[in-house]
């Protein structure tokens, strides 16, 4: 690289929203220049299946690209692998690499997402510790699998658990080490939490709710056990880490980016630094769907629809960021998809029968439906979307009634 690297739009991270950022602005027939920049030397790759089938072995590296290599060349979208980000210089609209070299633009999109959360422990560092977001990780951790037989899963979120159900699959004994009283207790309302905590043990899983992390113990450099704040210690040959992470904005805040725990975005993905856009798992937005909060989303539809958004603002289209939030998780065989953001629940209606392991959580505000979790359910997923995204008003008991479909609702 030179000083005199220039692109038009310069990308930094080459995730989902990353490259649909990239993706967009040349299906919207811009001809400018573009770069993606990212610290990993892998081409781009989906990261769903990290933690599920690329894990197990079921999809190999070729079967998680976003795109083919050749797709990338083709569009003249250059890829500029390997490399890392360490300072913003907005005035000169240019940014520093970890080798010193700079890379200038004329409009700059940061997509550098999370990185995971550690433990505030000792024996974090021996081998056998693992986190789980990137490429790189999951190969560290597929390599450590044949000579390990116990696994202690530090978090109860939603990537813990797909881990665990994922080592289950693969003969593993497995401990989730939760330190709230519910698993998915950040992102799910009770009813859900106590779903997948029965359906985790019944698949042989060791759930341990409100119990927290000591140390980690080591024999050798290598971690052989997870020492609990009551003093028990679960042996072990691996310990992966899922506290969830923290985003990737520390050359934007240092430039004077404005954002706490995230860089800060306008309704069209404008950051408060001149030609600076930021998307994904690292942009704090106000979002419709959380009753007017500031907040962070991780998730794909999230990457996708504001690499859009930012994409058509560059090419003169200026749309607002509205799209309504859905996430999924795949564990054992279950499939849940969920839409909509339920923090700000004051109702939950159950629909259908838990036991079948097919049916809906309904939430409401104010008596309007808000958010719905769907086990094994698509079409309450796809006609509960249209509740969501209009604010319907509707009855508990209609909600509740499986016979009744939620489309019905919309047409009233």
């Amino acid at each position: 690289m030179t000083e005199s690297d220039r692109y038009d739009v310069l990308i930094v991270g080459a995730g989902h929203a990353g490259t649909q950022a990239a993706i967009a602005l040349r299906q919207r027939r811009f001809l400018g220049t573009i770069a993606l920049v990212s610290e990993e030397s892998d081409l781009p790759y989906e990261r769903p299946p990290l933690s599920k089938e690329y894990l197990c072995g079921e999809r190999s590296f070729e079967r998680i690209l976003l795109r083919p290599e050749a797709f990338w060349r083709e569009r003249d979208i250059s890829l500029r692998l390997g490399a890392t980000v360490t300072a913003a210089r907005p005035a000169e609209r240019r940014v520093v690499l970890s080798n010193g070299n700079t890379i200038q633009y004329d409009t700059l999109i940061w997509a550098a997402g999370g990185r995971p959360k550690l433990l505030a422990c000792a024996g974090r560092d021996f081998r056998g510790v693992h986190t789980l977001r990137s490429l790189s990780d999951a190969d560290k951790l597929r390599q450590d699998l044949p000579a390990t037989e116990r696994v202690v899963v530090i978090g109860g979120g939603y990537i813990g658990l797909e881990v665990a159900a994922s080592l289950r699959k693969i003969g593993k004994a497995v401990t989730v080490v939760e330190a709230l009283d519910r698993v998915l207790a950040r992102v799910a309302g009770e009813p859900l939490s106590r779903f997948y905590e029965a359906e985790h043990r019944a698949h042989g899983v060791n759930v341990l709710l409100g119990a927290q992390v000591e140390c980690i113990e080591g024999r050798n450099g290598r971690a052989s056990g997870v020492r609990l704040a009551s003093g028990h210690i679960l042996m072990a040959e691996m310990v992966i880490i899922g506290i969830g992470i923290s985003p990737v904005w520390e050359p934007l805040r240092a430039a004077g980016a404005a954002g706490e725990n995230g860089v800060a975005v306008d309704i069209y993905g404008r950051t408060s630094l001149p030609n600076v856009y930021a998307i994904g798992d690292c942009a704090l937005h106000v979002n419709q769907y959380a009753a007017g909060s500031a907040l962070r989303l991780e998730s794909v539809q999230n990457a996708c629809d504001m690499a859009t958004t930012v994409a058509k603002a560059i090419t003169g289209e200026m749309e607002p960021y509205r799209a309504v939030p859905w996430f999924w998780s795949n564990q054992y065989d279950l499939r849940l998809q969920t839409v909509g953001l339920s923090t700000h629940h004051d109702d939950v209606v159950i629909r259908g029968n838990m036991a079948a392991r097919s049916f809906a959580i309904i939430y409401r505000h104010k008596e309007r439906v808000i958010a719905l979790d769907c086990i094994n359910a698509p079409k309450d997923f796809m006609q509960g979307r249209t509740l969501v995204q209009k604010g319907v008003a509707a009855d508990r008991g209609v909600l509740g009634d499986a016979d009744i479909p939620l489309k019905n609702l919309c047409l009233t």
